[in-house]
């Protein structure tokens, strides 16, 4: 559901405060992503769900003056970038018809099948789970919100996508509503995305709730880290050149390098946790090598450490240890010769699709070969893992920090 509501008639002959986002455009904007990251979805159906779904919400907006419809369409955007399936990009554009209109699982059932009738449902019963109260209360409301995992993991992702897109449009929401939302974001649906392996999304999440929760340490964050911008592209490109020059020497092909400065909340994180000030920490960019194979990744190491100092204590070794995310990579810190540090990650195409996208890269290799499904030892190996979960589930803290 949107947090940023506003149900009422829109006004004949009044003109909004400030541009209106046309509902089709934005349904423009799903088909242009569905074409890069779904190509084989079935958009008759997806056009079928966006016409009732406008309809459904025809007489309400959102705080922004948008017509409502364009939350639904913009979270089903965002579930296309996880490369998910069909009913989830209809569920999503579907997701609070039954919530905040007059639909029903009825008519969803009838109009869309069965599998979209539950995906609405699960998301339905997700909106009314409430996170404040008592830890006895909480851990309960998480052990619902397994089971809805349990049930169907697709509930959770189309969640998370939900509540992306709230965090990226709450600047028209009262601040004590934005704060609230943005602690339960941070508390809740951030670790979430961790726990699930969607990395980009926890990512963001965490930038965001920094953004309402210590909006003058992000601001101030934001205006050190661009104001060395020409400095940070001239030390990515330098040590991206230097890498691919030298991995072509060693023989390697089809390798990718990418340099990306780190997230603004792990560094907050960091300058917390190490009592340190933002000039104090040299490690504000990763570096990914992506190769071929499990064994190019250990020859790329040795590679990489042969070239420059590795920092004592900094490897880890999350191939032959993945986390319970299921991410795995090479990770290592070395010192150049100019004394500057830096972090690279060293991972499979395969691992680097699974480290994006988490549980979800499932749901992506169903797409590319609509007659795979996921293999028994996934389903297996998740039914575990979310039934570890319940059991841990006695100290809630405990269970996201994990």
């Amino acid at each position: 559901m949107s947090e940023s509501i506003k149900k009422e008639a829109v006004t004949p002959g009044v003109p909004p405060a400030k541009p209106i986002l046309c509902p089709d455009d934005e349904y423009k904007a799903l088909l242009a992503s569905l074409d890069t990251y779904m190509p084989t979805a079935d958009r008759e159906i997806i056009k079928e769900a966006y016409v009732y779904a406008a309809e459904c919400h025809i007489l309400q907006k959102r705080n922004s003056g948008e017509p409502y419809i364009c939350h639904p369409l913009a979270v089903a955007i965002i579930v296309s970038t996880l490369k998910l399936d069909t009913p989830s990009v209809v569920a999503a554009i579907l997701h609070d018809t039954v919530e905040d209109t007059p639909a029903t699982l009825e008519d969803i059932e009838k109009r869309f099948g069965f599998e979209v009738r539950e995906l609405v449902d699960g998301l339905t019963k997700i909106n009314k789970i409430q996170f404040r109260s008592n830890e006895e209360k909480l851990a309960e409301n998480f052990r619902k919100m397994i089971i809805a995992m349990a049930k169907d993991l697709r509930v959770i992702l189309i969640k998370l996508c939900d509540r992306l897109h709230n965090m990226r449009t709450m600047d028209d929401m009262p601040m004590d509503k934005r704060k609230r939302i943005a602690q339960e974001t941070l508390d809740i649906y951030a670790p979430l995305a961790n726990r699930l392996g969607i990395n980009g999304i926890k990512s963001e999440l965490e930038d965001l709730c920094l953004r309402v929760l210590k909006h003058e340490v992000y601001q101030e964050l934001r205006r050190k880290i661009a104001a060395k911008k020409s400095e940070r592209l001239a030390y990515i490109s330098d040590v991206k050149t230097v890498l691919e020059a030298e991995m072509t020497k060693y023989g390697f092909s089809d390798i990718q390098v990418y340099g990306r400065p780190k997230h603004f909340f792990s560094i907050y994180k960091k300058m917390i946790e190490r009592h340190l000030e933002f000039e104090d920490i040299h490690d504000l960019f990763a570096f990914r090598i992506i190769v071929k194979s499990i064994k190019d990744c250990y020859e790329a190491l040795g590679m990489v450490h042969a070239m420059w100092k590795p920092m004592p204590g900094r490897f880890k070794d999350y191939i032959a240890m993945p986390k319970a995310n299921l991410y795995q990579s090479l990770h290592t810190t070395v010192v150049r010769p100019n004394g500057e540090t830096a972090e690279i990650q060293i991972r499979t195409r395969e691992m680097h699709e699974t480290c994006e996208y988490g549980v979800a890269a499932h749901w992506t290799y169903k797409e590319r070969d609509r007659t795979a499904q996921p293999s028994d030892a996934q389903k297996f190996s998740w039914l575990r893992q979310i039934m570890q979960w319940q059991n841990e589930l006695t100290d809630p803290d405990e269970f996201l920090e994990a």
